[in-house]
């Protein structure tokens, strides 16, 4: 058992002490079950009505909840954080114990480490490298020519194919497989022929990576886990996809082939990537996600219909059967009113704008003095002034580019044709022509 006091976890983790800092702590449990040696930790307010009643060493928290702590208190800005460190230093992994299990298989061109612990019913291939504090827990391939870094653990049952880098401290939890072949396959009349896989899968330091989860090697080039990256369980990376470096996903996910992520994304349980994406940095997707096209500007991002009553559910469902049929009639509706004609006209001029084509004509009306008494109280006088003077002087403004784009999405086209139809704009016309 591992004792800490509070001082000392105050100190190792940042976080500021309130209490006694010689009581000490063996364990970690939640707000409810916590008992007089275990150390909890508030950071969901959902839970928040179970910190009155806690009979916990003390609790991790915010500064303003310190009040209603009836324990000692460490007090972070971030307590998940801090719980995470606390608990790690309570519960450190079990030392590795050097050197090769009886039952173990180790080629004899294999480089093991003399502080590295290989199991039993281990296999370890040619020409081999494992690192110093390596654990190779019981029951683990080690194919032909794998390099594995310092401090890594393979906990149980990992494959490792050949020619598979695993960087240092890296965890890789029973079933897991990285280097197997990718899914390569060419059409001979009907028939599937094998593409050989010929890359191989790299792994960065500090990557985490889930039970069962499988890692394919790549057709020509490796695919590549970076720095840092967490990998849930049963998740598949198919052929050529690189992770970006700490990027975390979530459980059943499944990223398809030369898919590149960036780092510091986020894919929840059971999202889907199509192959040949572009993922940009700081790109976030909600669980059951379906990706079909690149996401390069960092945000959060959703494709999935959440949960709903089975009527609700069904009504919806009829109502997408029915929309080709809805678009079709919306369509006539539109050609009959010449809707679409505008809006094409709208869309030209747009194009035209942004190229700086459009003709000086407009320009005068905008700048007029008839124009401007006119739309001098409408609100969209400011944008379209903005608009086209800026862009038509090749100097755009932030509202000026802010316009272009909504009237390429089919803003703001009422505005246009009441300025297009305005007497003011059909008098400079006439009068611009006759000039």
């Amino acid at each position: 058992m591992t004792l800490f006091r509070l001082a000392e976890l105050a100190e190792r983790t940042g976080a500021e002490l309130h209490g006694d800092g010689s009581a000490e702590v063996s364990g970690v449990s939640t707000l409810d079950d916590a008992g007089a040696t275990d150390i909890t930790f508030l950071a969901n307010e959902r839970y928040r009505s179970q910190l009155g009643g806690t009979r916990a060493a003390a609790v991790i928290l915010t500064a303003e909840h310190v009040a209603d702590c009836p324990v000692n208190a460490l007090v972070s800005d971030n307590p998940y954080l801090c719980y995470a460190r606390v608990s790690a230093l309570l519960n450190p992994d079990p030392p590795v114990i050097s050197g090769v299990h009886p039952s173990a298989v180790v080629a004899a061109t294999a480089r093991v480490d003399a502080t590295a612990q290989v199991g039993p019913l281990s296999v370890v291939g040619e020409h081999v490298q494992i690192g110093p504090g390596v654990l190779v827990g019981p029951g683990c391939v080690i194919q032909d020519d794998v390099r594995i870094g310092s401090d890594t653990r393979l906990v149980a049952r990992v494959t490792l194919c050949s020619g598979t880098v695993v960087g240092d401290r890296c965890v890789i939890h029973p079933g897991a497989v990285l280097g197997s072949d990718g899914f390569g396959l060419a059409n001979d009349r009907g028939v599937w022929v094998k593409v050989p896989q010929l890359g191989g899968v790299v792994v960065g330091n500090d990557v985490e990576i889930g039970a069962n989860t499988t890692v394919d090697r790549g057709s020509l080039r490796d695919t590549r886990i970076d720095d840092g990256v967490k990998l849930d369980n049963l998740i598949q990376i198919a052929h050529n996809v690189e992770v970006g470096a700490h990027s975390a996903i979530a459980a059943c996910s499944g990223i398809s082939g030369s898919t590149t992520i960036g780092r510091h994304c986020t894919l929840g349980g059971n999202t889907g990537l199509a192959g040949h994406l572009t993922i940009g940095d700081g790109v976030h997707f909600s669980g059951k996600s379906l990706v079909t096209r690149s996401f390069t500007e960092p945000g959060s991002y959703s494709g999935n219909v959440p949960a709903m009553p089975t009527g609700a559910w069904r009504r919806m469902i009829g109502r997408i059967r029915n929309i080709d049929q809805l678009f079709q009639r919306v369509r006539k509706i539109e050609k009959a009113l010449g809707i679409n004609a505008r809006n094409d006209a709208l869309k030209a001029m747009a194009s035209e704008i942004k190229n700086g084509k459009l003709p000086e004509q407009v320009k005068s009306l905008v700048s007029s003095k008839e124009f401007k008494n006119s739309w001098r109280n409408r609100p969209a006088k400011v944008i379209l002034e903005d608009f086209y003077d800026g862009l038509l002087s090749r100097k755009p403004d932030p509202g000026a580019e802010d316009y272009l784009r909504d009237l390429e999405r089919g803003r703001h086209y009422d505005v246009l044709i009441e300025m297009l139809r305005s007497d003011e704009f059909r008098s400079i016309i006439r009068r611009d022509v006759s000039s």
